[in-house]
């Protein structure tokens, strides 16, 4: 799968909109290479200080198109991200919860046949720490995100700010965060996430935010198992009575699969330290890395 990087060429689907405004402004003033915005009503104007297309594919006749970041509206979603993939970009990333599931699977497989990742829906965006961000993770916050060699995937936004925070409060940094998305159907997997952080230059330990539902944490325990980098884990929703409704749209368990239960043999069965709260990331680091 593609990270975004500093060098990339970004285009902010959405961008006129007032979320697509506000953290538009805040990726650039990070460093995120935003060459241009989308909006079909405006057109030929220019909007934080970059040109606004009818279209992706129109903005990549003015150069090619590495990146988008969409502040689309549900029912817009298919509509925008098959614009991106017929406009070239290698990376889409999609913020916008509610989209209709058969629209989800529709841009998945045509995403699929070009080669193109695509991080969401339901997003809080990614983070690679001091050169850009795509979404709306407080990248900017010294607080939660200081330079180090931590990855660190979620399937939760809040928790995600939270492990990060944990993480830096320890005295670690993080090179990358891949915020995966929380509904049922999703364009990058834990797994997908894992494989992609273990390959990036620079992270040398893992940290991963799940929750109960779905078998993607199972999924990445194997892959897990396979690596030698600490890697540690919280689950979410441990503590949730069986059969009651809360969470993410994926929080689904199916009989014995999806569990708290499952997750955590499964992580643990392949090496991984399965912490009982997001407080203890920093000592099971410590640990790792000692141990390494």
């Amino acid at each position: 799968m593609h990270i975004c990087r500093k060098d990339h060429r970004v285009i902010v689907q959405g961008i006129t909109g007032k979320q697509g405004t506000f953290w538009t402004e805040r990726m650039q003033e990070y460093g995120t290479g935003i060459v241009g915005g989308v909006n079909p009503k405006k057109a030929g104007t220019t909007h934080c200080g970059v040109p606004v297309h009818a279209s992706v594919v129109d903005a990549a006749k003015e150069g090619t198109v590495d990146a988008t970041v969409m502040f689309i509206p549900p029912l817009g979603m298919k509509a925008a991200a098959l614009d991106a993939i017929e406009g070239g970009a290698k990376l889409i990333v999609c913020l916008t919860e509610h989209v209709p599931v058969q629209d989800v699977m529709y841009v998945m497989a045509a995403a699929k046949e070009r080669g193109t990742t695509i991080i969401g829906p339901n997003t809080a965006g990614t983070v690679t720490v001091g050169e850009c961000f795509l979404g709306f993770m407080p990248a900017f916050n010294a607080r939660i995100f200081q330079p180090g060699n931590v990855g660190v995937i979620s399937r939760s936004g809040s928790l995600a700010t939270l492990m990060c925070q944990n993480i830096t409060a320890a005295g670690y940094g993080i090179k990358a965060f891949l915020g995966i998305g929380g509904d049922p159907i999703i364009g990058t997997t834990t797994l997908d996430a894992l494989q992609a952080l273990d390959q990036f230059e620079g992270v040398e330990a893992i940290a991963m935010v799940g929750e109960i539902g779905g078998a993607m944490e199972e999924a990445a325990a194997e892959y897990a198992a396979t690596m030698d980098k600490p890697i540690a884990a919280f689950i979410a929703g441990g503590a949730a009575p069986a059969g009651k409704k809360m969470g993410h749209a994926g929080a689904i368990v199916m009989g014995d699969k999806g569990t708290y239960a499952s997750k955590k043999s499964a992580l643990e069965a392949a090496g991984v330290t399965v912490l009982d709260t997001p407080s203890q990331v920093g000592d099971a680091l410590k640990a790792g890395f000692a141990a390494g």
